[in-house]
């Protein structure tokens, strides 16, 4: 498996289900609003042999970032208890509306976890095809902890502040234009709406075709494209808490860019701090804002 895929389809998995060297994991995470218990739905239904990560669980409460992203400690020793073997291979999936496989993919490779592939379409395209479910709690496993090594792409907010002066990268924003250019209340985490100056903006859901898998390499790179970014320049993801910003980066990883980062404090620590500036309303947008 040397040439391990990042985005697998439902019958490749299908076909490789009970292999010991490809590991299965559940890495649905709901926004509060949802009122959904990933816990119980994954010992409700889930693929065959999958573990269940628990991704909301697995942040770095000593970071001052709301919901940080997980060190490589704390990777390695969840991996090791789900009886992820150091060198197995890895295939992500959700059932989740903010696709949180990918948040989950950007954590495990950021670590230096090798050979991590995203369901495409997720647990909803697998029930589609009428593909087998199991139910209950996983069955108790342990393996050794793999040597991984803290994350490279991630931006800090005094690195953003500074990019304010720069414009060395460039700065895309996964929310929706409702919340990026809007002027009230943030829906989803509450403070105003509103961007970072000079953030462009592409929903990340306009990345998914209609049947909820990624689109074409060559449609992902047009919806870069007309969001305003150019591909031959670096660019930092951001959003409300960091986790469709991830699933922007994965689409990036799909066409092949790999100078591209995240700012994992994204909206919520930004909005938070007085001190920071903000822009508001669509006369705002722009790189030039």
């Amino acid at each position: 498996m040397d040439d391990f895929p990042s985005l697998v389809s439902c019958q490749w998995l299908a076909q490789r289900l009970g292999d010991p060297g490809i590991a299965v994991l559940d890495a649905s995470r709901h926004l509060p609003a949802a009122g959904r218990d990933p816990r119980a739905e994954y010992e409700a239904a889930h693929i065959p042999g999958a573990r269940f990560l628990d991704l909301a669980s697995l942040t770095d409460p000593a970071s001052p970032v709301p919901a940080a992203l997980p060190t490589a400690r704390q990777v390695a020793a969840r991996l090791a208890a789900l009886g992820v073997a150091p060198d197995a291979a890895i295939v992500l999936y959700d059932d989740s509306a903010i696709r949180s496989s990918a948040r989950a993919w950007f954590a495990l490779t950021e670590t230096g976890r090798e050979r991590v592939a995203i369901l495409d379409g997720g647990l909803a395209m697998w029930r589609a095809q009428g593909l087998p479910l199991e139910s209950g709690p996983p069955a108790p496993e342990r393996a050794e902890p793999a040597a991984l090594h803290a994350p490279r792409r991630v931006r800090s907010k005094a690195d953003m502040l500074a990019n304010l002066a720069s414009r060395a990268e460039q700065v895309l924003d996964a929310r929706g234009a409702d919340r990026v250019f809007g002027t009230g209340e943030d829906p989803v985490h509450g403070g105003p709406n509103g961007r970072i100056p000079g953030s462009m903006n592409l929903p990340y859901g306009d990345l998914f075709a209609q049947d909820g898998t990624f689109r074409s390499p060559q449609e992902l790179r047009a919806a870069f494209e007309a969001a305003g970014i150019d591909l031959d320049r670096p660019v930092v993801t951001t959003c409300g808490s960091g986790v469709t910003a991830s699933v922007l980066l994965f689409a990036l990883h799909l066409i092949g860019k790999s100078d591209a980062a995240l700012y994992d404090g994204s909206w919520m620590e930004w909005s938070a701090d007085p001190a920071t500036p903000k822009a508001q309303g669509r006369e705002a947008q722009g790189p030039e804002a």
